[in-house]
């Protein structure tokens, strides 16, 4: 047997991508939170009787059951920090029988169900598998045995994060099998490579289209506030911020190092 944990916020403005917030606004970097959710399930739908949904807050179970209908299963999380909510999820799924465990969240929607099935078949041959992100994170992890170690004073949400797992592993002398480098959308060129890979996969949805053309809107008007900014600077003699400059939104995606423990 085995259970993929899909772990699921439900989209609150000003409680979902924060680092996208400070820059898009707490409703818009909602709604890219909505659409990274909603295309992640859509993509794992196949998976969808071996899968749970565990949510955040946990008083959203009913909210989160209105948002995605009744085909999905649903549990709250439970534990005060990421790690602590990993090794309950985790641990649960092992108790009611499963013998492989797989674990994603919804900040990298590109993931689909070949990619989770890759994760599983590699569980046959190993104790852990982990996606690593660019960031120094992970996108996915999986477990062949119960592990709580794996997931124990890890400093969340730095670039550490999959580093330290991989020494939590090897202190548990668990086998290691490591999938592709992924990404999370967590910045602002994050969000511009994701819909750039979703216009030439041809994804066709109205969340995708609202957060395209919000982000046209923002451009104009960021180019206008350039342009009175600029006028202003040089009457006093001083540079415009850069972030008013008008191609922020245009420019080349920088590049992506991988992280070194990827290498």
């Amino acid at each position: 047997m085995r259970k993929l944990l899909i772990f699921l916020k439900y989209p609150t403005p000003g409680q979902v991508k924060t680092r996208l917030a400070a820059v898009l606004g707490d409703q818009m970097a909602c709604d890219v939170y909505r659409a990274c959710a909603e295309i992640t399930l859509e993509r794992l739908a196949s998976l969808r009787r071996e899968s749970v949904v565990c949510v955040e807050p946990a008083d959203a179970l009913a909210r989160v059951r209105t948002w995605l209908g009744p085909g999905w299963a649903l549990r709250p999380q439970q534990g005060a920090t990421l790690g602590d909510r990993l090794i309950e999820a985790t641990a649960y799924a092992f108790a009611e029988g499963a013998r492989r465990v797989v674990v994603v969240g919804t900040d990298s929607p590109w993931l689909a169900a070949p990619d989770v099935a890759s994760a599983f078949e590699a569980l046959e041959r190993a104790g852990l598998v982990i996606g690593p992100t660019e960031d120094g994170g992970y996108y996915l992890i999986g477990l062949s045995r119960p592990a709580r170690g794996v997931f124990a004073d890890i400093t969340w949400s730095t670039p550490s994060v999959y580093a330290q797992t991989l020494a939590r592993a090897c202190a548990l002398k668990l086998s290691v099998e490591r999938l592709p480098l992924g990404y999370d959308v967590d910045r602002l060129e994050d969000l511009r490579r994701w819909l750039a890979e979703e216009r030439a996969r041809g994804t066709d949805g109205h969340l995708l289209k609202t957060i395209e053309e919000s982000l046209k809107e923002r451009r104009s008007h960021d180019a206008a506030t350039y342009g009175a900014t600029a006028n202003i600077s040089r009457w006093r003699n001083v540079t415009p911020h850069p972030a008013l400059e008008p191609n922020w939104l245009d420019g080349d995606d920088p590049a992506h190092p991988s992280h070194p423990a990827c290498r």
